[in-house]
């Protein structure tokens, strides 16, 4: 991404209007020794604490408060970064580009292998749902260059919301025994699978993400195509 072909942000979550202004909020009021890449590292540091928390929950289910702090970290870090250098005229695009979705990828990374290894969810279905998230993740990029057009949301869902949800079924882990103590089992082609509560949603994540890839890499292409059409041979 080049300073002169900027891609437009786009940005249509539930929460995008009250996030945007109180991230400007807190950027006006950062120290100025807190600088973008001080907050990039925090929301790494934020990444570790949600996958810590998952991986001890397997000891006590308690553990899993230090994941819901870990999301709260992490959308600070992660939010705030670009926020701040915007608030103070400080934006290196083609360096902020870079390191930004760099950093979201090693993250996402973390924190998805940190879910997979806790006693909570299979990791091959962690693993799975990982893979359909960088799939759209990659997508966005290439839309960046090839249209300059950055989307950041889906059905009116954009990271926050994704953090949000997560914390949510992450308390109704803690509080409700009967959730995590679920199990369902069935055979299929001659073996057993178990599963238990966050493999089910584990499950409803990956079939809606795919959905939306799908969905996505169809239009998309389809837009290409007019844009781009077969050159006509010379008769």
């Amino acid at each position: 991404m080049t300073p002169d072909k900027k891609a437009t942000r786009i940005q249509e979550s539930i929460l995008n209007k009250a996030e945007k202004k109180a991230l400007v909020f807190l950027a006006e009021r950062q120290p100025r020794w807190v600088v973008s890449d001080l907050l990039t590292a925090l929301g790494s540091v934020g990444a570790l604490l949600v996958a810590a928390g998952f991986i001890l929950s397997g000891k006590n289910i308690h553990w899993l408060w230090l994941s819901i702090f870990g999301f709260f970290v992490n959308w600070y870090g992660d939010s705030l970064d670009g926020t701040l250098a915007r608030v103070r005229g400080t934006q290196r695009p083609i360096y902020g580009y870079y390191l930004d979705h760099t950093v979201d990828c090693i993250n996402e990374i973390i924190m998805f292998l940190g879910v997979g290894l806790s006693p909570l969810i299979r990791l091959d279905l962690a693993l799975l749902i990982l893979v359909v998230y960088l799939c759209l993740t990659v997508n966005v990029s290439v839309n960046a260059h090839l249209k300059s057009e950055f989307k950041l949301t889906y059905i009116k869902l954009g990271p926050t919301e994704f953090r949000i949800l997560a914390c949510l079924l992450i308390l109704a882990l803690i509080f409700i025994p009967g959730i995590r103590t679920f199990r369902t089992g069935f055979l299929l082609f001659g073996n057993e699978f178990v599963l238990r509560s966050l493999d089910i949603a584990g499950l409803a994540i990956l079939l809606l993400l795919s959905v939306i890839y799908l969905v996505t890499v169809i239009v998309d292409a389809c837009g290409y195509a007019r844009m781009d059409p077969m050159p006509r041979r010379d008769q």
